[in-house]
């Protein structure tokens, strides 16, 4: 497998820079306070995880993790830790984290369930068939080039009945960033080139997920919206002061000539703005949950034994209430 930050080349179908992604992310890790930026990922780690301490919401993607001890998990693209903190040794005896980053791993956050930190590429896991009984990834990705793939050797590495469970950004994620620069750039510069990273479409995840191998699935879909005083800010956000997230595409343009930024701020601000001033970004996650199969799972019953049929459903209600008599 090739190298953690190795990218086979560029393209269709190589769009990320993994290498340029590792220096974004290996920067963020090191920046002062990094906990102060990193709201949204721990607000999603934690509802990937179902949460500290609390019962999940009916749908909530961390009700997985209710129903028995994993012995061995594993967190891919890990971060800092963002869903090993919500996690507890009651449900997880042993967790390992991968991430493209080394510094993101050296500056995680503290965790009770013991934790063994591997750097290595989310695109090559380098681990054995069957061997874990969960994998979990909260944010990390929308940044692969094959999510295809990725999602093939997530299946591999689990355990028959194991479970994956996921979040990534959607398609609707900085729409308003999106909209406002490249209005801008139409308007200044006779064209646009893409700033924000493309992602998936909720569309698309489902039957990704089940040509991977998986099964029982479940999506789940949420809006996470962060003011700001204005672009800059926004910007400055995603960019490695925080998040790590500046745009890695092949085909990204290096700068932005001022007067573009300035007309950006103005159309973010006109299009979007709140009352008070500030200005939106919206964060669309999609959450899932598949399932590897195993014999002891519950299969669907052969086509042609029902006993009962659809025009029968309507009489239902009063077959009940005789039998209540």
């Amino acid at each position: 497998s090739p190298p953690a930050g190795a990218s086979p080349g560029s393209g269709a179908l190589s769009p990320f820079d993994r290498r340029l992604k590792r220096k974004q992310k290996n920067w963020a890790a090191l920046q002062a306070e990094p906990a102060k930026c990193d709201y949204l990922r721990e607000e999603v780690g934690g509802a990937a995880a179902g949460g500290p301490g609390r019962p999940p919401r009916p749908g909530e993607v961390g009700g997985a993790l209710t129903v028995g001890t994993f012995p061995l998990a594993l967190d891919v693209g890990s971060g800092r830790g963002y869903i090993a903190q919500h996690l507890t040794k009651e449900t997880i005896e042993k967790l390992i984290q991968v991430d493209i980053a080394e510094n993101a791993l050296k500056n995680a956050v503290e965790s009770e369930i013991p934790t063994v930190s591997v750097v290595a590429d989310e695109e090559f896991l380098p681990f054995k068939e069957d061997t874990f009984d969960l994998v979990v990834s909260s944010l990390s990705l929308h940044w692969v080039n094959d999510l295809p793939k990725a999602f093939r050797e997530i299946h591999q590495v689990l355990k028959p009945d194991g479970v994956f469970i996921g979040a990534m950004f959607g398609g609707d994620t900085l729409y308003e960033l999106r909209c406002s620069l490249q209005l801008a750039e139409l308007e200044r510069e006779g064209g646009f080139s893409p700033h924000v990273s493309p992602f998936t479409a909720v569309s698309d995840l489902g039957h990704l997920l089940s040509r991977a191998g998986f099964n029982t699935l479940t999506m789940d879909t949420d809006e996470i919206q962060v003011n700001y005083p204005g672009l800059f800010e926004v910007m400055e956000d995603l960019q490695g002061k925080c998040m790590g997230e500046s745009n890695c595409s092949w085909n990204r343009k290096p700068l932005l000539h001022r007067d573009t930024m300035l007309a950006a701020a103005a159309i973010y601000r006109e299009m979007y703005g709140n009352s008070d001033g500030s200005v939106p970004a919206t964060f669309q996650i999609f959450y899932m949950i598949g399932w590897k199969f195993h014999e002891s799972q519950a299969k669907p019953a052969q086509r042609g034994s029902a006993t009962v049929s659809f025009g029968d459903l309507a009489k239902i209600d009063g077959l009940l209430s005789r039998g209540k008599k």
